[in-house]
């Protein structure tokens, strides 16, 4: 009864948000039609922003679903207020939207919901978790979106949702599938390609050569400055033992995107170890700053050093090619990275050292903070930003100047 009582009450409010606007119109729609094309044109630059910067892990994919879904019921209500041109329609809408609301919700209820919830069995059985989503209904709803697109196969938005829906359940195969579908009617999308090579690697075992580094160099001739296009090509080219192709393709990535976002700090390690295996010497900071200021004695660099190994148990979970990452970043503070670097699995037990020469900005490095934390994490996507199916090993907080750091990766990332 709660429940309805409830629906009833959030049907009228959303009546009462909609009609008024219509009711009260004072004849300002041919205004508002004349602002449609220009926001249109921003609406478009805005998803375009969000694209690149999921591509770039600055945004997660639940971030970039919400900020989408809020963009694109801006372009519903400014087409809806566009189309409503004198008083007239709009007291004629007005009557649709009062009728059409209630009709459409309880339709949509009835589709989506799950009537037979209003039973006193169903109440009990999911008093325990009432906004629970299983996998079952969301294996549903992505059937109910296949069987759809086999009605409209031209409809490239539902191939791309079906590609990235799949892709996130791990049905990479399928999740290919959709995105050959998706290109095949749009051809020259930079990133549509990106994603497509990205996808079908991982449905080959994570294998970048043969189609995938096809669907990269086609990427990067349409969009040369494509953040993730790039940034598996640097991936392919350091796979082939190209080091400098691999430095060259992510230092103009990592001039694509924010200096201090994770993605950069995980771009930066990566032509580092690029770098280091072309036998070109890591930056020297300190000494730099002592020979730009004679006669003033520099202060120490601040390090962390240890050594990182692979948990026994752990061993099935990864496989050889798999990135690690090791940073340190504030106990207390912003969760940048204040210095990474980067190896492979394979590369297990290794040592490493973290210092200020490795900082990604100037003010936030390893001296700046009095507690720091040490993170090892195996990734399995190649990306710095944890994902389901990483694991890691946290250090507890210590100063800066910590020597004989020992971290075993065991732990799945939460």
């Amino acid at each position: 009864m709660l429940f309805v009582v409830f629906s009833v009450l959030l049907v009228a409010l959303v009546l009462a948000l909609l009609l008024w606007p219509l009711l009260s119109r004072d004849g300002k729609g041919a205004s508002s039609s004349g602002m449609l094309a220009s926001n249109v044109g921003i609406y478009r630059e805005q998803m375009a922003e969000l694209d690149a910067e999921l591509a770039a892990g600055i945004l997660t994919r639940e971030q970039w679903e919400m900020a989408r879904g809020e963009i694109e019921r801006r372009v519903l209500d400014d087409g809806a207020d566009a189309a409503i041109g004198t008083r007239t329609r709009s007291a004629r809408a007005a009557i649709v939207v009062a009728i059409a609301v209630p009709l459409f919700a309880a339709g949509l209820y009835s589709w989506l919901g799950n009537p037979d919830a209003f039973s006193p069995q169903a109440a009990v059985a999911n008093s325990g978790s009432p906004h629970a989503v299983t996998a079952e209904q969301i294996e549903g709803m992505v059937n109910r979106l296949a069987e759809r697109l086999k009605e409209r196969p031209d409809d490239i938005d539902g191939w791309i949702l079906l590609g990235r829906s799949k892709a996130a359940v791990g049905r990479y195969d399928d999740a290919a599938r959709a995105y050959a579908k998706a290109v095949s009617l749009q051809p020259k999308d930079a990133q549509l390609l990106a994603d497509f090579a990205d996808v079908l690697a991982m449905a080959q075992g994570k294998k970048l050569e043969g189609e995938p580094a096809a669907l990269i160099t086609r990427a990067l001739a349409i969009d040369p400055d494509n953040v993730k296009a790039l940034s598996i090509a640097g991936t392919i080219a350091f796979n082939r033992n190209d080091f400098s192709g691999a430095a060259k393709s992510w230092k103009r990535a990592l001039a694509l995107v924010p200096p201090e976002s994770e993605f950069a700090g995980s771009v930066r390690s990566s032509i580092a170890e690029a770098e280091s295996r072309m036998g070109v010497p890591p930056a020297k900071s300190a000494s730099k700053e002592a020979e730009a200021s004679p006669g003033v004695s520099a202060s120490p660099v601040a390090s962390l050093s240890g050594r990182v190994v692979l948990s026994p148990s752990a061993g099935s979970k990864v496989g050889p090619e798999d990135s690690v990452f090791v940073f340190a970043r504030a106990a207390e503070g912003p969760r940048m990275p204040l210095a990474v670097m980067r190896r492979q699995v394979k590369d297990l037990p290794f040592d490493f050292s973290l210092d200020d020469s490795m900082a990604m900005t100037p003010t936030l490095k390893v001296s700046a903070f009095p507690r720091v934390v040490v993170v090892a994490r195996v990734s399995k996507s190649g990306l710095a930003t944890p994902q389901k199916g990483d694991l890691e090993a946290v250090s507890s907080p210590m100063a800066p100047g910590a020597r004989g750091i020992k971290l075993e990766i065991a732990k799945p990332v939460n």
